[in-house]
């Protein structure tokens, strides 16, 4: 049994005359009175009762064009969501991203979804280096990371950088910057990734290019962990400012440091020798680029 003999007995259903079936389907009459008769044998029911030149189905056949016309609307449904899944329309999209660039992602998401709202979207987390295993394993196809990372595996958009600043927990001073030489007198807490290079070394780096020497008291990969450090008052953070979500102003007191600059570099990317999915394009030129792709 298949597709076309399904598609022949239900014309011969609907038509009543095998003669008629036979003119609609546009063959010869004694190939599809074989096509009939093999449906039968492989069944090994009756389809049809002969009353004259009428063919009425029987109970076997009404069960039969039954699950026939539901199997046609599947086979209609799936082609139309192979092709809108081709299309970009529909589908699961997987992104990763390190949880200190995840403002990006929520506004992009909302945006997409009015646009394209049969598309699924899977998220994954983890520091910079996860992001990159989980892009080469395949397990997502699009990443958001925070620089420096090896990109030698990959594509990138670069995304709008911010500037680090210092979290205290909320009796701290609101008013105005702190300078930078008032954070050697403060216990700090720093983001380290579990492996690589990235904001830990880039803000070791810069304090000391500046004469500054932290007292670091803690480093952990995970921004939510340390903002909670923060309110609980076990010490201050350095975080770059998108890093901090908008409802943690209630608890914390964020301030620009005075004299001390570090830039924190955020960026998409997806692996070079994979074929993205035409919703992963679509999402990808969704994001305004600061500056050139990178190829």
């Amino acid at each position: 049994m298949d597709i076309r003999q399904l598609r022949y007995f239900a014309a011969i259903a609907e038509e009543g005359q095998i003669t008629r079936a036979a003119k609609r389907l546009h063959m010869a009459q004694p190939p599809l009175s074989y096509q009939l008769r093999s449906l039968e044998e492989e069944f090994g029911q009756a389809l049809f009762e002969r009353n004259g030149k009428v063919m009425e189905l029987t109970e076997a056949g009404k069960l039969l064009y039954e699950r026939t016309n539901e199997l046609f609307k599947w086979v209609e449904e799936t082609t139309q969501d192979v092709q809108q899944v081709g299309e970009g329309l529909k589908g699961t999209l997987s992104i990763g991203s390190v949880k200190s660039s995840f403002s990006y992602l929520p506004p992009r998401i909302k945006a997409f979804r009015d646009d394209f709202p049969d598309i699924i979207f899977q998220l994954y987390e983890g520091d910079s280096y996860r992001i990159a295993e989980y892009l080469r394993k395949r397990d997502i196809e699009i990443g958001i990371v925070r620089l420096p990372l090896d990109l030698h595996d990959f594509h990138t958009r670069p995304l709008p950088a911010d500037q680090f600043v210092c979290v205290l927990p909320k009796e701290a001073d609101s008013q105005g910057k702190i300078h930078m030489n008032n954070l050697a007198d403060l216990p700090i807490m720093l983001l380290h990734r579990v492996r690589g290079v990235g904001l830990y070394e880039l803000v070791i780096d810069t304090c000391q290019e500046h004469g500054l020497e932290l007292n670091v008291i803690c480093h952990c990969p995970d921004t939510s962990m340390l903002l909670t450090l923060v309110k609980s008052g076990v010490g201050a953070a350095l975080l770059p400012l998108s890093a901090i979500p908008p409802f943690y102003s209630e608890w914390l007191t964020v301030k620009e440091i005075e004299g001390l600059h570090i830039k924190s570099e955020s960026a998409l990317i997806w692996l070079k020798s994979r074929r993205l999915s035409k919703q992963a394009e679509r999402f990808i030129s969704s994001f305004p680029s600061s500056g050139p792709d990178s190829q």
